[in-house]
């Protein structure tokens, strides 16, 4: 024991120390919320849980049963066709189903809502009444909206096949029909798995399009419990909830994960091989195909350009223009952020000698796995409570009253950002680290170079594509994200995504459109550069 002791002051440096600073810095939203749960729940508690929570859970599962059955049927299907087969436009198409990710669900919901509403496009074209605002309308716009999630994890996976597989199913005798379903599938499912995973984890995120459509879930309760009921306890126990269920889906993605490394046995495989088709059977793969884009880009993009058209004179203001460089700048502050402190968090990592420490930098990304209303809460409480003591502390030491100077900031809703953002900037920056390997940098160090002198020169430039895309993923995530910004932003601050959900909370949905495209065209850049990666890699 004694001898261990030793070993870790031996190893500890500055650098453990800043390392553990930053992952303690993150996790203090997700620690307060487990922490306090031991306060136990508020006066409401019992009548929320006898009367509300069965509903919360039931809206719940019937969205995550729904929208993963047709995630997983639009992600699967279509992925497998533009991989396999030589149907019209498949390079076209192969962007294209990216695209509704640069929708944010919410304002899919919106533009659906306003198409089969009374004197929408549906009621005046067709005539025809379909009312969409319940729990099946919402769990086809969180389908349509979220489908790439599936797509993009299982094209990569089939673009990365070996066409020994397919050959050998065929020689003994299969059709193609039971080789995808009987062999291809079941070697796919930790890649659709781990796809559905985020798709789920947006479903339970979701705020703006299950208020907007009425049905009360778990995030919606949260949002109850703080603001209408005033309660942050039960807001608390709402949220430990929730966390609960997203670390549930997220060891069941691990343990699917585990499969992946018993699926290339060779490694100078060829992939599989596109095949041509007869006329008929393009014309269906290419209609299953584009389906998805029609449902999730194409109709909701013309219906928000129309509405854009209606609204422009009134909406285009002063006003918005503020609100639109409000959003770019935050978003702007908000991704250098969360960008710096995922390099600092790498390379302290990596320049710290404590073994077991590495893996305690991992709690440091926990935070896109939780709801952003759960952030929230985690952030409120303690700035909460700091803000108190510093009025208390001025009062009772210099007798001067001061209000709340903390919360309220546009410093505490870039903290909870880069709480909620931290493992989009660390993955792609992470990855390219490891791609490079130590050699460069050991090199460096031989020829006496210090650490930070070798990632200045050394490791910042071969890294800077990775912290460019970085940079752009969080700017778009900040650019999209609702639930957290309506809980933390400050009261003279406003954002695209709060604006577009004001106008349509206000029944104003067509004027929601010009803010909402703003927000879509953000998200089209990087969606691109997405495709192109997976083209790459494969």
């Amino acid at each position: 024991m004694i001898k261990i002791i030793k070993n870790i002051q031996r190893d500890t440096s500055k650098w453990s120390i800043f390392l553990l600073t930053i992952v303690l810095l993150v996790a203090i939203p997700i620690l307060t919320v487990f922490v306090n749960l031991f306060y136990g729940p508020g006066e409401t508690w019992h009548h929320l849980m006898v009367h509300l929570l069965p509903d919360y859970i039931k809206n719940s599962l019937l969205l995550i049963v729904g929208t993963g059955i047709l995630t997983l049927f639009f992600g699967i299907s279509s992925a497998w066709i533009v991989a396999r087969y030589h149907i019209p436009f498949r390079k076209q198409l192969e962007w294209l189903l990216i695209l509704p990710l640069a929708i944010p669900s919410y304002i899919t919901a919106y533009a659906y809502a306003g198409i089969f509403d009374y004197g929408g496009f549906i009621d005046k074209i067709l005539g025809v009444k379909i009312d969409i605002m319940n729990h099946s309308g919402l769990i086809f716009v969180l389908s349509i909206s979220l489908y790439p999630y599936v797509y993009v994890a299982s094209r990569a996976f089939f673009l990365n096949q070996s066409s020994n597989i397919v050959e050998a199913s065929k020689l003994l005798g299969a059709s193609e029909r039971k080789t995808f379903f009987k062999l291809l599938l079941p070697l796919a499912r930790p890649a659709f798995i781990g796809g559905l995973v985020l798709v789920l984890m947006e479903v339970l995120n979701d705020y703006g399009a299950a208020k907007y459509y009425g049905i009360n879930t778990f995030t919606t309760g949260i949002f109850r419990a703080w603001f209408s009921l005033e309660e942050p306890e039960t807001a608390i126990y709402l949220s430990a909830i929730l966390v609960a269920i997203i670390f549930l889906l997220i060891s069941i993605e691990k343990w699917e994960r585990r499969r992946i490394g018993y699926f290339n046995a060779t490694k100078n495989h060829q992939k599989i091989k596109r095949i041509q088709v007869s006329k008929r059977l393009k014309i269906i793969f290419f209609s299953i195909a584009f389906i998805p884009v029609l449902f999730g880009f194409l109709i909701p993009l013309l219906q928000l350009l129309y509405w854009a058209f209606l609204t422009y004179k009134d909406v285009f203001t002063p006003s918005f223009i503020s609100i639109s460089l409000q959003s770019f700048g935050i978003a702007t502050i908000s991704a250098f952020t969360t960008v710096f402190f995922a390099l600092l968090l790498i390379f302290l990592s990596k320049w710290n000698r404590l073994s077991f420490i590495k893996p305690i930098a991992k709690i440091g990304v926990l935070g896109y796995a939780i709801p952003g209303a759960v952030i929230a809460v985690g952030v409120l409480i303690p700035t909460l409570s700091l803000d108190k003591w510093l009025v208390t502390f001025m009062k009772n030491t210099f007798d001067i009253k001061i209000g709340f100077i903390i919360n309220g900031t546009v410093t505490v809703l870039v903290y909870a950002y880069l709480v909620r953002f931290l493992a989009v900037a660390y993955n792609p920056i992470e990855s390219s680290s490891l791609k490079f390997g130590k050699s460069l940098s050991e090199a460096s160090k031989l020829l006496g170079s210090g650490n930070i002198r070798t990632f200045l020169k050394v490791e910042f430039p071969l890294l800077k594509s990775a912290i460019l895309s970085a940079f752009i993923l969080v700017f778009v995530d900040v650019m999209k994200e609702l639930p957290l910004t309506l809980i933390l932003k400050p009261y003279h601050i406003n954002t695209l995504a709060v604006k577009a959900y004001e106008y349509a909370s206000d029944e104003l949905i067509a004027e929601a459109a010009l803010p909402a495209i703003c927000i879509i065209l953000t998200g089209i850049l990087p969606i691109l550069f997405l495709n192109r990666l997976i083209a790459k890699d494969s």
